[in-house]
């Protein structure tokens, strides 16, 4: 009977990995203040293992930061009749407010099609345009559009060959995180890849919030629009009159 349990429990939690991923980040939260303009994200680690280092081949790290998932639409302007006005656009399911990948080695000899297709760690495959609805033919041109701007403003990120790794065992790599952050918790995974093929997977979380001004403008303009609209307002009234008095002072000085 003994037996028969031990089997039992062997088969329902599965053989260990043979390499696995022992975490650390140097915050696991970041706070939006008013002042705030970007953090960079230690992640660093080693790699536990139940048996000696393989030899069919060197093993290779790629970490993956994603932000808050949110529809997006994309559109094509065009200049007819001596004005820019929209004409096609796409509606992309769910494109990350941020994504950054940082890998060990050239990308595409830390990982192979078949596996960023099936865990979407690449910059393409995070972004989810299936049931997109399209009023142009080539899809694919918005989704690059989406990609280049955010990539432009710093929000979607690869960087090849940025993960340190040492002696097969220890790795660390540092994220930039720019300061146009979205709020929300942002899934972090790490993958250890041997000749392109994924052996092991660690999944963690970092939070980022606003905090004091910027957290009360925050929820009053989510809470409170009537109010956030006139503050804001007055906001810019005091700050063109502001403006207007030094610039008067400087002239008559």
């Amino acid at each position: 009977m003994r037996w028969l349990i031990v089997t039992l429990l062997t088969l329902l939690t599965g053989p260990a990995l043979a390499e696995e991923v022992v975490l650390g980040l140097s915050k696991d939260s970041v706070r939006i203040t008013a002042d705030f303009d970007g953090s960079d994200i230690l992640i660093f680690g080693a790699i536990k293992r139940e048996v000696p280092i393989p030899t069919d081949g060197p093993i290779e790290v790629v970490v993956s930061v994603a932000g808050p998932s949110e529809p997006a639409q994309v559109y094509r302007k065009e200049r007819r009749f001596g004005i820019w006005i929209n004409t096609d656009n796409v509606n992309i399911a769910a494109a990350p407010s941020f994504y950054a990948v940082a890998t060990s080695g050239p990308w595409p000899s830390v990982l192979t099609e078949t596996e960023d297709l099936r865990h979407k760690i690449s910059i393409p495959r995070a972004i989810r345009s299936v049931g997109a609805t399209s009023e142009s033919a080539d899809a694919q041109a918005f989704i690059d559009a989406l990609i280049r701007l955010r990539t432009e403003n710093g929000l979607y990120t690869l960087a090849e060959n940025a993960v340190q790794l040492d002696e097969q065992t220890l790795f660390s790599t540092s994220i930039k995180m720019p300061a146009n952050l979205t709020e929300g918790t942002y899934a972090t995974r790490i993958f250890l890849t041997r000749g392109g093929d994924v052996v092991s997977k660690f999944e963690t979380t970092i939070d980022v919030r606003k905090v004091g001004l910027e957290r009360w403008l925050y929820n009053l303009s989510k809470q409170q629009p009537v109010y956030y609209g006139i503050l804001s307002l007055l906001i810019a009234v005091v700050a063109g009159w502001g403006a207007s008095a030094a610039f008067r002072l400087l002239r008559n000085g």
